[in-house]
């Protein structure tokens, strides 16, 4: 990862942060690049259980980085965008985003692809493209999947700001903490804990069944329910809370109890970077 995009993971939690101040954490095409990698490193990672994403410093993004855009390969930057501003729906793993500040177009359409979005009470939103002369095509079915075609179709329309407490309203922002990256983290991290089967599972009947009629999603969900119920996850789950002990899930990878012999503690560390 570059300086600009850093991910690290902290316990069971992979940490994505746009770290470009200076910028307003506006996203270059290999920032795009580097978010697209980490999102899929973190997916495939079993140790890991959930996924954060923030911005460094007082906003989350202000959208495209506007001085490379007319240089840019633009279908190179379409399907960049295009892989980047659907991954909610491939993500298997909770996406927990953390909002302190501005989140404009490209930021918006990020906010858009998150399972579950903590913003500060100063933070804002907007989509921004009409004001130069664009229309936010990619980002606009995230968008209209959160908030309603309607409504995703106002704001393209308007370009207008809205508030953290309007976004709530909306259903873009899931609540609103004085800290959202530490709450986003808080958060992250107990969903982590939860079964991976079936979160992977229950992500996956949401993404199955968009769309359908109930008649049309019945047996799927009939199927799904059946293969969680199989699984030796559901089994400890059961037992678990009929014990009323803590479960102990398989599908979590366990570390290995450590080697050294030397009694010597090992130095504390907040995460391991990728």
């Amino acid at each position: 990862m570059s300086a600009w995009l850093e991910y690290i993971t902290i316990g069971r939690v992979g940490r994505i942060s746009i770290n470009r101040a200076e910028k307003r954490n506006a996203l270059s095409s290999p920032m795009c690049r580097e978010m697209i990698e980490a999102f899929a490193q973190a997916d495939a990672d079993p140790a890991i259980g959930a996924v954060m994403v923030r911005g460094n410093g007082t906003a989350f993004c202000a959208g495209m980085d506007l001085d490379e855009v007319l240089k840019a390969d633009q279908d190179e930057l379409a399907d960049l965008h295009e892989r980047l501003f659907t991954v909610v729906q491939r993500a298997r793993k909770p996406i927990v985003t953390a909002v302190p500040g501005i989140a404009y177009a490209a930021g918006m359409g990020l906010v858009a692809n998150a399972h579950i979005v903590i913003a500060s009470p100063e933070a804002r939103f907007a989509l921004t493209e009409i004001r130069i002369g664009l229309w936010p095509v990619i980002v606009f079915r995230a968008v209209a999947r959160a908030i309603g075609e309607r409504r995703a179709t106002e704001l393209s329309l308007t370009g207008r700001t809205i508030s953290a407490d309007e976004a709530w309203h909306f259903g873009l922002v899931t609540d609103i903490a004085s800290d959202p990256k530490l709450k986003a983290f808080e958060l992250a991290k107990k969903l982590a804990e939860f079964s991976p089967v079936a979160t992977r599972a229950g992500l996956e009947y949401v993404d199955r069944i968009r769309g359908l009629t109930w008649e049309d999603a019945a047996p799927i969900g009939h199927a799904m329910r059946a293969d969680m119920m199989a699984t030796e996850d559901f089994e400890e789950g059961v037992r678990a809370f009929l014990g009323k002990r803590p479960p102990e899930w398989p599908s979590i990878p366990r570390p290995d109890p450590p080697n050294d012999q030397s009694g010597e503690p090992e130095s504390p560390s907040d995460g391991h970077s990728a």
